[in-house]
């Protein structure tokens, strides 16, 4: 069986990364959120572009939240690569 090494301190920082990236696009997240909900309340006022605007928005919240959700996993999943080799499971 092949040796496996690992630079844990590395990893670790990738993962801190993933995690940082996670955490800053659920914010974007919730700021499109709060955008759509301000540029749909505006356009019953009269300002029928900023409809326009909320669907276009509308179409990049879904991949703006994957996107987070997938750097979250990311970052779970190199922790566990860390804790598994470091620890000897081997299962």
């Amino acid at each position: 069986m092949a040796e496996v090494s690992m630079n844990y301190s590395e990893v670790q920082k990738l993962a801190d990364g993933f995690r940082t990236a996670g955490d800053t696009l659920e914010a974007v997240g919730k700021a499109l959120e709060v955008a759509i909900g301000i540029l749909k309340a505006t356009a019953f006022f009269g300002l029928v572009g900023n409809l326009a605007l909320a669907h276009y928005l509308e179409g990049i919240k879904p991949n703006v939240d994957r996107l987070a959700a997938t750097c979250e996993e990311m970052s779970m999943d190199l922790v566990g690569a860390i804790i598994s080799l470091r620890d000897g499971d081997t299962s």
